[in-house]
C-alpha cells in the first residue's frame, strides 16, 4: 500500500487532498518536524532533503508536494490534462510551478518573518510580504474570470492552491479582513473545502498529535541555520 509521510503543514495537505480525491488506499505516516523526525535515517532514505511530504509507491519514492501531485495525477490520469493536450498541459505546468516556486516559498517566508524570526526583521518581512501579496493578487485576478485556476476543470493546481490559501489570513497577518481584498480566493477556497475529499484531508490532521510548542529544541530542528548565529 502507498505510504504517505506527512504533517499538518500546507504542502502535505495538498497531497492528502489528492489522495482523498483519487480514493487511493494509503498508509499515513506522521513525521513530527518539531521533534526532528524528518532527520531520522529511515525518512532520509525516502527524502534526502529531510522535508515532508513524501510518498513510497511500491518501489517508487517521490518527494516535494508538487512532484507528488503530478506523479499521482499522471499515474491515475485524473485531475490533470492528458499528455497529448500540449496547450492545456503547458498551462497546467506553468501554474503548478507558479505555486511551487512562488506562492509557497514567499508565503512560507512571510509566515517565518512575521511570526517566528527574531528582530530586526523589517526589511525581510517587507520583501516577503510584498511578494506574497503580489503572487496572491495574480491568482485573484485570474480567478475573477475563471471558475478554477485552469478554467472549468478542477485539477491538481487547485489542490496546490488549496493547501496554502487555507492559511492566507495567517500568512499575510491580516485576519479575516483578508477576504475583503481577495474575494475570488475565498470563493474557490470555500468551494474546495466543502468537497468530501477536502473534509477527509482536514480530518487527517487530527489523527496524530503533533508537537505544537516552538521551544528551543523545536527551533533547533526547524531552523538549524540559527545555530550559526550562536557560534563565536
Amino acid at each position: 500500500m502507498l505510504q504517505f509521510f506527512y504533517n499538518a503543514a500546507p504542502n502535505p495537505m495538498k497531497v492528502a487532498l489528492l489522495l482523498e480525491e483519487l480514493g487511493l488506499p494509503y498508509t499515513p505516516i506522521p513525521v513530527d518536524t518539531r521533534k526532528g523526525e524528518q532527520f531520522a535515517p529511515a525518512f532520509l532514505a525516502v527524502n534526502p532533503n529531510g522535508k515532508v511530504p513524501a510518498i513510497v509507491d511500491g518501489s517508487v519514492k517521490v518527494f516535494d508536494s508538487n512532484a507528488i501531485l503530478l506523479y499521482l495525477a499522471d499515474r491515475e490520469a485524473r485531475f490533470v490534462p492528458a499528455l497529448s493536450n500540449l496547450q492545456a498541459r503547458a498551462e497546467m505546468l506553468s501554474w503548478l510551478m507558479f505555486i511551487a516556486s512562488g506562492v509557497g516559498p514567499f508565503s512560507g517566508q512571510s509566515v517565518h518573518f512575521r511570526h517566528v524570526a527574531p528582530e530586526p526583521r523589517e526589511y525581510a518581512l517587507n520583501r516577503y510580504d510584498y511578494e506574497a501579496h503580489r503572487h496572491w493578487r495574480l491568482l485573484e485576478s485570474l480567478l475573477a474570470n475563471r471558475h478554477y485556476v485552469l478554467g472549468e476543470d478542477y485539477t491538481i493546481v487547485d489542490m496546490a492552491f488549496w493547501g496554502w490559501v487555507r492559511l492566507l489570513p495567517y500568512v499575510l497577518g491580516t485576519g479575516e479582513g483578508t477576504w475583503t481584498h481577495y474575494p475570488q480566493l475565498k470563493r474557490l477556497l470555500d468551494e474546495i473545502s466543502a468537497r468530501p475529499a477536502a473534509q477527509r484531508a482536514e480530518a487527517l490532521r487530527t489523527r496524530h498529535s503533533f508537537k505544537t510548542e516552538l521551544d528551543a529544541e523545536s527551533r533547533r530542528f526547524m531552523f538549524p541555520a540559527n545555530e550559526r548565529l550562536t557560534k563565536d
